[in-house]
């Protein structure tokens, strides 16, 4: 099944994180293992940031997978800075909600507004803030070295980046609550059990499933698949009658597109479809 070539210039010039674009998939991988991913004390927060807003005006890509390099997906915060208040971590009160607010909570909302699937490749422990960028993207893959823990709590601290409203979503709040309020370890092959992960591989195949997923999502029409991708993401926050009015205005949309016309034609001819993202 072909499908069109990115259509942005150039790709968003990261400070920590390397790029990669094949086909309609983007591949964003944390550079920063020296401090095992983390999220404060580094320049990933921008970086994410830059990557899912040039994905969002790139018409040529179709889904993002987010992972790390090293050992690590993302310890989350650096807790030296914690102990030393420095960073993120420095100030008054109300100079730290900022930082909050202007920080490391822009990743949940631009997450959350993403216009393309993204799938988590976690390679390695997810903890804290980690963890939680792993809730924010739609499919989680992990290798059998990953780990999980809302480990805020263990920090004498609280989730201060949107994961308590992600976590219990994904698994129920009773057992959110017992993963918040132990902070306890989980390993992947639990995880997997709990549903917050789609699937656990060998760390050598990580990528190439991940890689073979999104260019099975990436395959679809375009145009139908971010209008979908958005509709499942209002599903979350509509009423059933108000959701069915955007149903219907979106699939309206999709019927006016060249390659609805494409996959039908396709379908009746039983042919692959050449989606133009049109």
């Amino acid at each position: 099944m072909d499908s069109v070539a990115p259509k942005a210039g150039g790709l968003p010039q990261l400070q920590n994180s390397l790029i990669e674009v094949e086909g309609r998939v983007a591949v964003l991988t944390f550079q920063r293992d020296d401090v095992r991913n983390a999220l404060t004390g580094t320049q990933l927060i921008d970086d994410i940031l830059q990557t899912v807003a040039w994905v969002n005006g790139n018409d040529g890509i179709s889904v993002l997978i987010i992972t790390g390099d090293g050992t690590a997906f993302s310890s989350g915060g650096n807790v030296k800075e914690m102990h030393d208040r420095s960073g993120s971590f420095q100030g008054t009160p109300i100079d730290l909600q900022d930082q909050y607010r202007r920080g490391i909570q822009q990743i949940p909302l631009v997450v959350h507004g993403a216009e393309v699937p993204i799938i988590a490749a976690v390679n390695g422990p997810a903890i804290g803030a980690g963890f939680d960028l792993a809730c924010m993207c739609d499919i989680r893959i992990a290798s059998t070295r990953a780990a999980v823990s809302e480990a805020f709590i263990n920090m004498g601290i609280t989730p201060g980046d949107g994961g308590a409203w992600f976590l219990q979503r994904l698994v129920g709040y009773q057992r959110a609550a017992e993963l918040t309020f132990t902070g306890r370890l989980v390993s992947a092959y639990e995880a997997l059990s709990l549903g917050l992960f789609l699937e656990v591989v060998e760390p050598e195949t990580l990528m190439a499933r991940a890689r073979e997923l999104a260019g099975q999502i990436a395959a679809k029409p375009p145009q139908a698949l971010r209008l979908t991708k958005r509709m499942m993401k209002l599903a979350q926050r509509s009423e059933l009658p108000d959701f069915l009015e955007l149903c219907a205005c979106f699939q309206a949309m999709a019927h006016h597109t060249g390659d609805h016309l494409e996959a039908v034609g396709a379908f009746l001819e039983k042919r692959a479809p050449r989606f133009k993202g049109e």
